[in-house]
C-alpha cells in the first residue's frame, strides 16, 4: 500500500478455543463437526509463547448479495525456510476459505498484500477485500472512536479464496534472529521470502493446482511484479495480477535531480486535486475527465518537451509553460517560475491551500489537515492520520475477539519493523517491470488489472500508466491488461462508491482470467 522509505512450523489446521463472528454466531457443534474430519486435536498451547505453534481455525458466515456464504479462517504462521530447510522467518497470514457446492471445481486462490515498504496486509484485508471491514465514513474519513468492524458486502470471498501475507517486518512477522532482518529488508530478499510463503502455503494446504491470483497494492504491486516472473520459474504459473496503486519503476516517482520524469506524470493528478478543492478556472473545473485527457497530452508533449530543453528554454517558452501550469494546478505563476517549472508533490501538498492554512494528502488528496506549521519543508500526511488508528484498533480487537489468535507482539500496520530498505540499484532505479514483462512472454494466458486513484499523489495513475505502456509487450499480449480509474485516492476502497465498483470491476475481471481454463 503505502510507499514509505520508511512462524513457528505450522502443522495441520486445528481448531482451538470457541469460535465465533460477531454477527453471525456458528454453533460449536458445527465447528466440531468439521474438526473431526481427519484433523487431529491441537495440543495445550505454551501460554508463554510469544506466537501459537499451530493455527487457529474459526467458522464463520457472510451475506453476499442476498446469498449466505459459509467460510473458514485460518490464521498463523508458516516458516521461511532457506534451501538447507532451516527457519530464518515466520510469516504471519491469514486465510479466508469459502464453503465450495462445487467440490469438483477448484476455487480461485488470491495471495494478498500491501506494500510501503513496511505495510501490513491490513489495510486490503479490512478495508477492501475481506468478509470485515472497518467502518469508516462514506467518503473514506475518519469517524469518531471508538471504531467499528462490520460485514462486508463487497468482499472479494464470493469470487475466490484469500490469503492475507504479512511480508518479513509487518504485522505479525519476524526474522527468527535479529540481525537477519536486514536479509529480507531488500528487494530480492522480499520477492524471495515471500515466493517460499507462497510455495509452502500451496503445498501444505494442497492448491497447487488450483487458479491462482496476486493482489498487491503500492509496492505490493512492485513485488507482484516481481513474483510473477519468480513463481513461474518454480513452477506455479498465475491466471491474473491484481495491482492496486501501482508502482513497478522507482524512476516514475522519485523527484532527484535530472530525473524529470516525475514531473510530468505527477502533473495530471496535480490539476484532480486542483479540481476537487475548485482552484481551477471555470473552463477546467467542470468535466475532470475532459480536463484531464486535455493535461495529459500536454504533460506528454509541451511539457516534455520544455522540461528536455533545460536551460536553453527561450523566455517566450519558459512564460507559456508558467501559465499552463499555474492554470492546470492552481499556484501561482511566480511560484512556479522559481520552482524552475518543476512541483514535487511534498511541495504541491503544503502549498495548494497554503492561503487556508491547509494541507491536502499525499495518498488521498481530497483529504486535508490543518497546516499549524507553514514554514516546515515538511509535515504528516492527512491520509495516513485518518486510517492509522481506525484500522490498527480494529485489526488488533478482530484477529483476538473473533479469530481466536493471542500474542504479546506489535501488529506493525505501517513501518515499525524494519529498518533501512536496501533498493539493489546501484546508480540507478529499482525497477521490477521487466519480470512482469517476462512472465507475460512466458505465459501468455496471465491476465493483469490494474485500479488507480485520481487524487493519489503517492502513485499516481498517469505514472502507472506510463509504465504499463512501455513493458514493450506484443499487440496481443497488452490485449491482457485491463487499466481502471477511480475518482478517489491511493486507497480507493476507502470510498464506498469506488469500494463498490472495484469489487464490480474485479469480479469481472477474475471471470475473464478464468474463461480460458
Amino acid at each position: 500500500m503505502i510507499i514509505l522509505i520508511p512462524s513457528i512450523l505450522l502443522a495441520a489446521a486445528l481448531i482451538t478455543g470457541t469460535p465465533y463472528h460477531a454477527s453471525h454466531p456458528v454453533p460449536e457443534a458445527a465447528v466440531a463437526s468439521d474438526a473431526a474430519k481427519g484433523e487431529e486435536k491441537q495440543p495445550e498451547k505454551d501460554k508463554n509463547a510469544a506466537v501459537p505453534e499451530k493455527p487457529v481455525v474459526t467458522r464463520h458466515k457472510v451475506v453476499v448479495e442476498n446469498r449466505e456464504i459459509g467460510y473458514m479462517v485460518t490464521t498463523g504462521h508458516l516458516p521461511v525456510m532457506n534451501d538447507a530447510g532451516e527457519s530464518e522467518a515466520q510469516i504471519f497470514f491469514i486465510a479466508y476459505t469459502a464453503d465450495n457446492p462445487s467440490p469438483g471445481i477448484r476455487r480461485p486462490l488470491l495471495f494478498i498484500f500491501n506494500g510501503g515498504p513496511g505495510a501490513a496486509s491490513v489495510w486490503l484485508h479490512l478495508g477492501a477485500v475481506g468478509p470485515r471491514r472497518v467502518q469508516m465514513l462514506p467518503d473514506g474519513r475518519m469517524p469518531p472512536p471508538p471504531y467499528q468492524l462490520v460485514d462486508n458486502e463487497f468482499t472479494w470471498l464470493d469470487q475466490a479464496d484469500l490469503v492475507f501475507i504479512d511480508p518479513v517486518g509487518t504485522g505479525y512477522s519476524r526474522a527468527v534472529k535479529p540481525e537477519l532482518t536486514k536479509k529480507f529488508a531488500t528487494v530480492q530478499g522480499d520477492i524471495d521470502s515471500v515466493g517460499r510463503f507462497i510455495r509452502l502455503y500451496l503445498a501444505r494446504y494442497g492448491r497447487w493446482n488450483s487458479p491462482l491470483f496476486l493482489v498487491g497494492e503500492s509496492y505490493g504491486a512492485f513485488r507482484a511484479a516481481g513474483l510473477s516472473d519468480y513463481l513461474f520459474e518454480h513452477g506455479a504459473a498465475l491466471n491474473g495480477i491484481i495491482l492496486i496503486s501501482s508502482v513497478m519503476n522507482m524512476q516514475a516517482i522519485s523527484f532527484d535531480q535530472g530525473n524529470d520524469l516525475p514531473y510530468e506524470l505527477f502533473l495530471p493528478s496535480y490539476t484532480a486535486t486542483a479540481w476537487y478543492h475548485k482552484k481551477l478556472s471555470p473552463d477546467l473545473q467542470g468535466d475532470l475527465d475532459k480536463t484531464l485527457a486535455t493535461v495529459e497530452n500536454w504533460a506528454a508533449t509541451g511539457y516534455l518537451t520544455a522540461l528536455g530543453k533545460g536551460d536553453t528554454l527561450s523566455p517566450e517558452e519558459r512564460r507559456t509553460v508558467v501559465e499552463k501550469l499555474s492554470a492546470f494546478t492552481g499556484l501561482d505563476k511566480s511560484y512556479i517560475d522559481n520552482r524552475n517549472l518543476r512541483i514535487d508533490n511534498r511541495s504541491f501538498v503544503r502549498d495548494l491551500l497554503r492561503d487556508q492554512r491547509q494541507v491536502v494528502g499525499f495518498m488521498d488528496s481530497r483529504f486535508t489537515a490543518a497546516n499549524l506549521d507553514p514554514a516546515a519543508p515538511f509535515g504528516f500526511d492527512p491520509t495516513v492520520a485518518t486510517i492509522r488508528a481506525p484500522y490498527t484498533a480494529t485489526f488488533n480487537d478482530y484477529v483476538r475477539r473473533e479469530l481466536g489468535f493471542k500474542s504479546d507482539l506489535e501488529y506493525f500496520t505501517l513501518g515499525g519493523g524494519i529498518g533501512r530498505w536496501d533498493w539493489e540499484a546501484k546508480n540507478g532505479y529499482a525497477d521490477s517491470s521487466e519480470n512482469l514483462r517476462n512472465a507475460f512472454a512466458k505465459n501468455p494466458y496471465m491476465k493483469l488489472f490494474v485500479a488507480s486513484g485520481c487524487f493519489d499523489l503517492a502513485t499516481p495513475h498517469f505514472s502507472t500508466e506510463y509504465t504499463i505502456n512501455h513493458l514493450g509487450l506484443t499487440p496481443a499480449l497488452r490485449g491482457n491488461i485491463t487499466t481502471r480509474r477511480y475518482r478517489a485516492g491511493h486507497m480507493m476502497y476507502l470510498d464506498r462508491t469506488s469500494l463498490s465498483q472495484l469489487k464490480k470491476d474485479v469480479a469481472a475481471f477474475i471471470a475473464g482470467a478464468l474463461v480460458e481454463r
